[in-house]
Parts: C-alpha cells; structure tokens; sequence
C-alpha cells in the first residue's frame, strides 16, 4: 500500500494543474451538494412547522356544561388525526387578551371574563385532516365557531400558505437535484479524462511493469488511490467550507425565523447533523472516485 500511495502522490506532483481542476470541481461539487441539502432540510422544516402546528381554535357556546365540555375534550384527546389539545378557560382567554394589550391597559380594564368564549385548541397531524375534522365538529351543538389561529388568517388562506410551501419545497428538491446531477456528472467525466491522460502518459511504464510480471491490480492501484486522493480531498474542503459558513450563518438564521427550527439550534445537534453529511457526501466521493478509474482504466485498455 505505501509504494502505491507514494506512486500516486508522484504522479499528482508530475502534474499540479490536472489534480487542481479535479480537486477543484469536486470542491464546488460538494460545496454546492452541501448547501442545497441544508436548503432541502430547511424547506422541510418551515413546511412540517406550519403543517404541524396549533392551528384551529373551537369556540365554545357560554350555555355549554362543564360536563359537555369535557366529553368534547376526551373526544378530541382520542383522535389520532389530533395533537397538543388544549382547553382555554374564560379567565385565560382574558389573561391572553391582557398580555396582547400590556401596552394599553385601559383596554384590559374596559373587558371581564364573560365577554370572551371558552375555547378548545389543538393541531392536526396533517394538514389534510383539518377540513374533515372541522366539518364534523361544526355539528356538535357546543361549538359556536370553528377557525384557524388569527396569526394566519382564515382557512384558505393558510390552506394556501401551505399549499405555496410544498410548492417552494418540491421545486427546491426538484432543481437541487437536478443541480447534483449536472455536477457529479461532470465530475465524473472531468475525473475520467484527467485519469485517462494520465495514464497515457504512463503508458510506457505500465507496460514495463506488465512486462515483468506485475499483476493488473499492482498497475491499476495508484490510478485508484489518486482517484481516491482526489475525492477525499474535494468532498472534505467543499464540505468544511459550507460547514463554516452555516456555523456562522445559523445564530442569525435562527433570530430570524424564531420558533422555526430551520436548522439545529445547539451545537451538538449542529455538529451531529454536518457530521452525518460528511459521511453521506464521502461515501458519494468514494463511489464516484471507484466509478472514474474503473471508467478511465477500461476507456484506456479500448485504445490498445
């Protein structure tokens, strides 16, 4: 292994310039790879954040029972389609309302509890439950208004915030991956001439070698590893490079978008999330790099 490493590293040394194009392509290749995969992960957490949140609010009817109340609750506690169910009392709806006013508190003076209604919230799994379980709880007889959170407007209008958000997030899939494609194939094809050049240019020592015996695999092993080299060496720098960059980016991301996890809020997380890309982008690196030789060797032994 140290002879074929120490063959590999030789031929890099005969030709700086090839090795740098390639290493450079695969750093923009993976650099690009990186990013479009923390904005596939992020697209996905703004959508499931406003997919999964509480978001219809059941208003209550004043003439409604305790008792009657509570089966309602314990029906909507037994719903698998329903999470994050939540009774709001008179005297909370007012609590609520005097936070929102602390800046005028002659607002909050002027109300009592009985002029807000009880209210029930909660969140569905999905958002393709909410229209169902809004139509079935419109005939209870307690319930005197259905709707969504105010924060959003009414039904349609996150029904289209939603709809606009899988939108954004499928086209973002769709062109990264289109991008990715565009740029591990040219990659491959940039890694395949280089190696085929070069071993063209060894073409005569090759032969020597054949000559005397060496197997094809003692030949054909510094093609690999330098391939290999090549790989390592643009998947690591194109990936600490965006990993830099995200590091230093996400303490204003995640100001900016607040209760939106669009990506991991400690450090940890952070470190584990760029840590496990690193392994996906190298594994990709490693077969792209088998890939190219094995490419290059057989586009080399046509022209025998």
């Amino acid at each position: 292994m140290n002879i074929h490493l120490k063959t590999a590293f030789n031929n890099i040394r005969r030709s700086p310039f090839q090795a740098l194009a390639a290493v450079f392509v695969l750093f923009v290749t993976f650099f690009v790879v990186s990013v479009l995969v923390i904005f596939i992960y992020s697209s996905h957490q703004i959508l499931k954040h406003y997919e999964t949140r509480p978001q219809v609010i059941i208003f209550i009817k004043d003439n409604a029972t305790i008792s009657e109340v509570d089966a309602l609750r314990s029906k909507l506690g037994g719903d698998l389609r329903l999470k994050k169910v939540n009774y709001v009392t008179k005297e909370q709806a007012l609590e609520i309302y005097k936070k929102a006013t602390k800046d005028n508190p002659m607002l909050s003076e002027l109300v009592s509890p009985s002029v807000f209604p009880a209210s029930l919230e909660f969140s569905v799994v999905d958002l393709s439950y909410a229209e169902p379980v809004i139509s079935e709880l419109k005939s209870e007889s307690i319930v005197d208004e259905v709707g969504y959170t105010a924060s959003l407007g009414g039904e349609e209008t996150l029904t289209d915030v939603v709809a606009r958000l899988r939108q954004i997030a499928y086209y973002i899939r769709l062109t990264g991956g289109i991008v990715v494609g565009f740029f591990l194939g040219t990659s491959l094809v940039l890694m395949v001439v280089i190696i085929s050049m070069k071993m063209s240019v060894r073409k005569n020592e090759m032969e020597i070698l054949d000559l005397i015996g060496a197997t094809a695999g003692f030949i054909r092993a510094p093609v690999f590893l330098e391939s290999l080299l090549y790989s390592v060496t643009g998947v690591l720098s194109g990936w600490f490079v965006s990993f830099l960059i995200f590091l230093y980016l996400t303490p204003s991301l995640t100001k900016y978008f607040q209760d939106i996890p669009i990506l991991p809020s400690s450090t940890l997380a952070l470190l584990g999330f760029f840590g496990i890309l690193l392994l996906v982008e190298l594994t990709v690196g490693l077969l792209l790099s088998l890939t190219g030789s094995v490419m290059a060797v057989a586009r080399t032994r046509k022209r025998k």
